[in-house]
């Protein structure tokens, strides 16, 4: 039986450097030769490997929930709602402002700097952002049953209020706001949750 050539990059090293470019620069902005000059592959070798620019976009993002992200599942294992607030809203001010990384976040960015034929890119992360949100409230309603949130509390909406304050940090990262002047905004934000007595 044939064997195909054996690949000669590491592909973490791949997408790793492939996910600064799109961070940096967003889906549209980046070119197949911003990628061949941060990964050092010949373009042939990405479509071969990833077989489009989309197919590298969705392995990079991939590896943006699971590594810059992780914050987010992690901070619901937190014992109380407070605590697992404070670790979203921290871990988006802190992941968003990196001193070897792009401001801002890669799934908010991302999804405003695309249009026309990438709308399915732009579906697709808004689609993730939906999917931590549902995350965020199905560990609120938990809360919930358990007594730590009142019954007047709608899960789906707290959760989208912490996910609308993380994203604002996004964005806030991406204008040049530095990671203390996003801290002091969590700080804030934690004085009185709105569904706190």
């Amino acid at each position: 039986m044939a064997r195909g050539r054996p690949r000669q990059f590491e592909v973490d090293e791949v997408l790793q450097a492939a996910l600064n470019v799109f961070w940096a620069k967003g889906y549209d902005g980046t070119t197949m030769a911003d990628l061949t000059e941060a990964t050092g592959l010949k373009p042939g070798s990405v479509y071969a490997a990833f077989g489009s620019k989309a197919g590298l976009f969705k392995q990079v993002v991939d590896r943006y929930v699971a590594t810059v992200f992780s914050y987010g599942p992690n901070g619901l294992e937190a014992d109380s709602v407070r605590e697992v607030v404070r670790r979203w809203l921290t871990g988006a001010a802190e992941s968003t402002t990196g001193e070897a990384t792009p401001a801002g976040c890669l799934l908010v960015q991302g999804a405003l700097a695309t249009g026309g034929e990438s709308r399915e890119i732009a579906e697709d992360l808004c689609a993730r952002r939906k999917a931590a949100q549902v995350m965020l409230a199905e560990r609120l309603a938990a809360a919930k049953a358990s007594g730590e949130l009142s019954a007047d509390v709608d899960p789906r909406v707290a959760a989208r209020y912490v996910v609308a304050l993380a994203e604002g940090i996004a964005v806030e990262a991406a204008s040049g706001a530095d990671r203390e002047t996003l801290l002091s905004l969590v700080d804030l934000a934690m004085r009185r949750l709105p569904w706190e007595a």
